[in-house]
């Protein structure tokens, strides 16, 4: 049995208006927010973040955010900084997701600048990595997956490494209804574990998260989180809803 505490991290995307991000929280305070045995991160529109903090103190439940920029402060108008996400509370922040990627241009060298400002101001960046369709079927996944692991966390010390956890979302299973195999998930966290081992030593390596993202719901995770090196997944579709999210929870705080 891996030490890893499992985490499960709803990723609700650009969903839920305030008050529909105030009662989607209050049932998952009243339903997970006393346990211990699995760390669940909610992460809401940036809308939401402040009433949500609001709702989740005194509960288990932490609060993260779904990106931020990679500066303090400054004259980027739209954007949102780490002391800003710190002074809510946040916990967490979501860097390098497919979305922001494929539509608004962000390069591995972007996310590495993000996930080092994130560590700077005591965030723990969820750093997500995976491979498109058309890079699966060439036989690219490892490497492609290699890049965006090595890019993303360059420059990050061995000290602070093991507060990084990484997300493994084959592009084409997010959203799609499409889901790897258990095999295949947990293929590519494993080869992920190993470059995390030659980077940081086999101390670090083994307690870093690794979580899948990538449709995972109620029906196919547990078999998912039984895996060796599958510490948690980060919920898109399957978070949006309480009753789902619950599951999940439940799912992975059952696995010894």
């Amino acid at each position: 049995m891996s030490s890893r505490k499992k985490l499960i991290a709803g990723n609700w995307k650009m969903n839920k208006t305030s008050a529909d991000a105030l009662a989607l929280v209050a049932d998952i305070v009243t339903a997970v927010g006393r346990q211990t045995d699995v760390e669940v991160v909610v992460c809401p529109p940036f809308t939401s973040l402040e009433k949500v903090a609001a709702e989740l103190e005194g509960s288990t439940v932490k609060l993260g955010a779904q990106n931020m920029h990679q500066e303090a402060s400054g004259a980027f108008t739209g954007e949102i900084s780490a002391p800003m996400l710190r002074a809510i509370f946040a916990t967490h922040v979501i860097l390098g997701h497919s979305e922001r990627r494929a539509y608004f241009g962000e390069t591995d060298a972007l996310v590495n600048k993000k996930v080092i400002s994130a560590l700077k101001n005591q965030l723990r960046p969820i750093l997500c990595v995976g491979e498109t369709l058309a890079e699966r079927e060439a036989g690219s996944t490892l490497k492609v997956v290699q890049t965006q692991v090595e890019a993303g966390l360059e420059g990050v010390s061995k000290e602070l490494a093991a507060s990084v956890v990484i997300a493994y979302e084959p592009v084409w299973a997010i959203g799609t209804g499409k889901v790897a195999t258990t095999e295949q998930a947990q293929e590519v966290h494993a080869f992920i574990r190993g470059l995390l081992v030659k980077l940081f030593g086999d101390t670090v390596a083994t307690k870093v998260r690794i979580l899948y993202g990538g449709s995972m719901k109620p029906s196919n995770a547990p078999e998912l989180l039984a895996q060796k090196d599958i510490d948690g997944g980060l919920i898109g579709g399957a978070s949006l809803e309480a009753r789902s999210f619950v599951e999940l929870v439940t799912a992975a705080a059952a696995i010894k």
